[in-house]
C-alpha cells in the first residue's frame, strides 16, 4: 500500500468509526439504553481487568481529575466499586460489579442488534467484503500500540474514544 493509499484509509476509518457509534448511540438513546455514553468504553476496558485510576485517565486521555469524577458517577450508578489490594490504602483499583457487567452487557447486545439490522439488507458479495475488511483492521489493531505504532511516526496526540 502507498503512502497516500495508507492516508486515504486512514481517513475513512477516522470518519466512519465515530459515525457508526454515533448512530448506535443515537438508536440506543432512543430506546433508553444509554443513561451515560462515556461511561460504557470504560465499563469495557474494566470488563477485562480492574484498573488503578490513573491507568484510566491515561487510556482515556483525560485528567486525573475528569477520570475520578466519571468513576465518582459510574461508583453511584453502582457499575464499579473502588477496592484497595493489599495495606497500601494510597493504591485504588477500580473493578466492574455485577450491576456494571450486566449494564454493559445490555447495551451492548442492544448495539449488535441495531447493527445487524442495519447491516441485514447488504447483498453477499458486500457482507463478504465488509467481513474481510474488518478482518484486516483487526489483525492491524490486535497486536497493540507497539504493534501499529514505530516509534519513528509517533506523534503526541489526544486520544479519543469511539465508544458510545
Amino acid at each position: 500500500m502507498t503512502r497516500d493509499q495508507a492516508r486515504e484509509g486512514a481517513r475513512e476509518i477516522l470518519e466512519i468509526i465515530p459515525l457508526v457509534m454515533r448512530t448506535v448511540a443515537a438508536e440506543l438513546r432512543a430506546a433508553g439504553e444509554l443513561p451515560a455514553p462515556a461511561h460504557f468504553g470504560l465499563l469495557s476496558v474494566l470488563s477485562i481487568r480492574p484498573r488503578m485510576l490513573t491507568d484510566l485517565a491515561s487510556l482515556q486521555g483525560v485528567s486525573l481529575p475528569t477520570m475520578s469524577s466519571s468513576i465518582s458517577a459510574m461508583v453511584d450508578r453502582g457499575w464499579v466499586k473502588r477496592t484497595a489490594p493489599g495495606d497500601d490504602r494510597r493504591v485504588v483499583m477500580i473493578e466492574v460489579t455485577a450491576t456494571g457487567r450486566a449494564a454493559l452487557d445490555r447495551v451492548s447486545r442492544a448495539a449488535e442488534s441495531h447493527l445487524a439490522e442495519m447491516l441485514a439488507p447488504l447483498d453477499l458479495p458486500a457482507r463478504r467484503r465488509l467481513l474481510g475488511g474488518l478482518g484486516v483492521l483487526r489483525k492491524v489493531f490486535a497486536g497493540g500500540p507497539a504493534h501499529v505504532l514505530r516509534k519513528s511516526h509517533r506523534t503526541p496526540v489526544k486520544r479519543r474514544s469511539y465508544l458510545p
